[in-house]
């Protein structure tokens, strides 16, 4: 019998743990590392403390430097594509697209640390639904907990299986809604993404715009992960009404072209949507991704280079041309830096952004034969980031490219837009000659996917080994 030991699914139901929230809502004295039950589910505010532990577990260390964090998962993402190229040190076989195999830190970091959160969020629900708070409350809160829940689902969706166009019915991670201590089998695309769907729908439904800070899920947060999902599943009239939601129709008033140089570093952006903030007395130091191994100028890692295909994109008045020729006057890989992120130990992290969402639902009409309205929300964007673009007649094969493009140029560094979008769209990726590592990812590569971890396989009864065959 296998021994289940798996943080991912494993939390004694009647003792919650939690760090980085506050444990001033507490009337009496309780266990340092551990509040009860009745405690954090006895009041308003003591549920919203919970969350705010599940969200500084969110860009908390996990393991190490390249495994902590939402942000280490976005960002082993954006270096396996051809905009950006890794020098040395962390994410290393990240850059490689080596780093798949079911002892490897990614895979395991990968898997437990969705789960440890989703473990979270079932407590949180669960806890919600037998308690004293009122209607109102109960919906409210259960709310942001099924939203963060889906958010890690669809996080597992993206790392272990191949876009959910190509099979809906392909193996994917197992499900847990509840607390368990026996392991579950592997779940389809198909069952995992029905759940992630019902969890946003509810979740819309049930959230306004009111929330005490940009790192809470609220109805534009929402919004904006229907949005991403729905266009994965190519949901696309989901995909555009969810967009547009998330940034409210007028694309002006949710852009500030004068603070893309501000640094991506402080989450009162107002273009931010969803974001994690970093104080004095809780940062990830060298740990924080991005911003630690891209700014040149307040160097932590310093070791992400820009290609220069990629660069030469940019106008010279795009507000988002942050880019800078190497001072030590290399030209090779290293001969292109950027200033997008600025570093320091408080610089907070980006998750959502209104930028995405118009570019989303551009695309969403495109690919329902709107182009005339896509044209005309590309060039909105395109207008607000350079005074001197020029508007587009492009149509079919060659709008679609440069919708795509833009997406890359607006939000390099932050999600790995371009490996996203390569994986949901089955084109594959090849990078140009100039990278430290060459090579080609092909539509639908094995590569785009991890193997299910080792630890998970001995650990659980409904798993073997064959469910890494031919991965």
């Amino acid at each position: 019998m296998k021994k289940i030991t798996k943080i991912g699914f494993l939390l004694c139901a009647s003792v919650l743990t939690f760090s980085g929230c506050s444990d001033n809502f507490l009337d009496e004295p309780v266990p340092t590392e551990a509040v009860a039950e009745s405690v954090v589910f006895g009041s308003r505010i003591g549920v919203e403390a919970f969350i705010s532990g599940i969200q500084r577990r969110a860009r908390a260390q996990f393991e190490r430097t390249d495994a902590g964090g939402v942000n280490s998962l976005y960002f082993a993402r954006t270096i396996k594509g051809n905009d950006l190229i890794h020098a040395n040190s962390w994410w290393s076989f990240d850059y490689a697209n080596d780093n798949r195999e079911p002892t490897y830190t990614r895979t395991i970091f990968s898997w437990e640390f969705p789960y440890y959160v989703i473990n979270q969020t079932n407590t949180l629900i669960n806890g919600i639904e037998v308690s004293g708070l009122s209607e109102i409350d109960k919906v409210e809160l259960s709310a942001q907990g099924k939203a963060l829940r889906a958010f890690y689902y669809f996080q597992l969706a993206q790392e272990f299986q191949l876009t959910y166009a190509k099979d809906p019915d392909a193996v994917a991670p197992p499900i847990y809604t509840e607390l368990s201590l026996t392991g579950n089998p592997m779940s389809t695309l198909r069952e995992m993404y029905k759940l992630i769907v019902d969890d946003l729908t509810f979740a819309v439904e049930n959230l306004g715009t009111d929330r005490l800070g940009k790192s809470y899920v609220n109805v534009d947060v929402a919004n904006g992960l229907l949005a991403r999902v729905y266009l994965v599943m190519e949901n696309w009239s989901g995909a555009e009404v969810a967009a547009r939601n998330a940034y409210g129709g007028d694309v002006n008033a949710s852009l500030a072209p004068s603070a893309y140089k501000d640094g991506f570093s402080d989450i009162s952006n107002p273009e931010w949507i969803w974001g994690l903030p970093q104080t004095a007395d809780q940062s990830n130091y060298y740990y924080n991704a991005p911003s630690a191994f891209v700014d040149p100028i307040n160097p932590a890692y310093n070791n992400i280079y820009v290609n220069k295909f990629f660069s030469d994109t940019f106008t010279e008045t795009d507000v988002r041309n942050t880019f800078r020729q190497n001072p030590s006057g290399v030209t090779d890989f290293r001969q292109i830096q950027s200033t997008k992120f600025v570093f320091a130990f408080d610089s907070d992290i980006v998750l959502m952004r209104t930028p995405e969402m118009i570019l989303m639902e551009a695309e969403a009409k495109f690919r329902q034969g709107d182009e005339p309205g896509a044209r005309t929300l590309l060039y909105a964007l395109q207008l607000n980031r350079d005074t001197a673009a020029v508007a587009s007649n492009n149509g079919g094969s060659a709008l679609e490219e440069e919708i795509l493009l833009e997406r890359r140029k607006e939000m390099y560094g932050e999600f790995g837009v371009e490996w996203f979008d390569a994986r949901r769209l089955q084109r594959g990726i090849t990078r140009t000659a100039n990278h430290r590592i060459v090579l080609t990812l092909e539509p639908n590569d094995k590569r785009f996917y991890l193997k299910v971890p080792q630890k998970e396989i001995d650990a659980n009864d409904n798993i073997d080994d064959s469910v890494n065959a031919n991965r």
